[in-house]
């Protein structure tokens, strides 16, 4: 039996196959461009990173001649602070924010003087940037607002991926801190802040443990990927996260170093510790 692993980078998705100990017995890879638009602006089409998936999954199987069905799980982790806007039907509506993208600097700098700075950083654990989830959301309410209401969920890079595999809208608990509506300390949306700030609350999709089996491989999903229907696919999580969990850094104190675009080093804890010279998110391991 085989476990299926897809991780959704900047510059490519990779997708390898593992045994139930954890040895990597395949892989694959494929790129995707990254637009920059304009001073500030950084984007990449969801829709890349779905095609690049199925392509890497079918060359995966081609060439190391695994049988799909022993495939009997998958996962999926991906890039922060995504804004991945999808219509009730699951159409997607534009292309994503990612996260070096700066463009809602101005809308932080008003929720700091609206709501308050240290506000939001006590209940989110966080620094308002605008590289952040958050501020992108309220990009689209303020400067495409057709969109924002047409908009029915809003996705992270794995969350997207899981929805193309099952049909399901997710959103895991690791990704929640791109959020500063996002109460770290409960591990839920705050309602009333998202009201305060004029945030739609529909639009924030249900918070799911990063092992939870949201859904499963769905028929449509099988043809374009190559894998059988049927398959339970899990909530994922944060790549940096995902990554940490991989060395097994799951205890008080332990640390890794990492590498890729957006390198740096994660510092395990068992309790809230929040600094504003850092970021804070929940482990994978997490099951609040």
């Amino acid at each position: 039996m085989y476990l299926l692993g897809i991780d959704i980078g900047t510059s490519s998705c990779k997708v390898a196959v593992f045994t139930e100990n954890g040895e990597a017995v395949a892989q694959a890879t494929k790129t995707y461009p990254v637009f920059h638009l304009q001073e500030g602006w950084v984007e990449q089409d969801p829709d890349d990173w779905w095609q690049g998936v199925c392509q890497s999954i079918k060359e995966l199987l081609d060439k190391s001649k695994i049988q799909p069905e022993k495939i009997v799980g998958i996962g999926v982790d991906g890039q922060s602070w995504s804004a991945i806007p999808i219509s009730n039907d699951g159409t997607l509506l534009r292309n994503t924010p990612i996260w070096m993208d700066t463009r809602a600097q101005e809308i932080c700098e008003n929720l700091k003087c609206t709501i308050g700075e240290e506000t939001l950083f006590n209940l989110s654990g966080n620094p308002l940037q605008p590289s952040y989830t958050l501020p992108k959301v309220l990009w689209y309410r303020d400067h495409l607002p057709e969109l924002y209401q047409q908009t029915a969920k809003i996705l992270q890079s794995n969350s997207y991926i899981v929805y193309k595999l099952t049909g399901e809208i997710t959103q895991d608990i690791s990704q929640g801190y791109g959020y500063q509506c996002f109460d770290m300390k409960k591990g839920a949306w705050d309602r009333e802040l998202c009201k305060e700030m004029n945030l739609r609350e529909d639009i924030l999709p249900e918070i799911a443990a990063c092992h939870e089996i949201v859904g499963r491989v769905t028929k449509e999903a099988a043809q374009q990927s190559g894998l059988p229907a049927g398959i339970p696919v899990v909530a994922g999580g944060l790549d940096s996260a995902c990554g940490t969990l991989g060395v097994g850094v799951i205890a008080n104190g332990e640390t890794q170093e990492q590498g890729g675009q957006a390198g740096g080093m994660s510092i395990c804890t068992d309790k809230y510790r929040a600094d504003k010279r850092l970021i804070l998110s929940y482990h994978v391991t997490s099951k609040n």
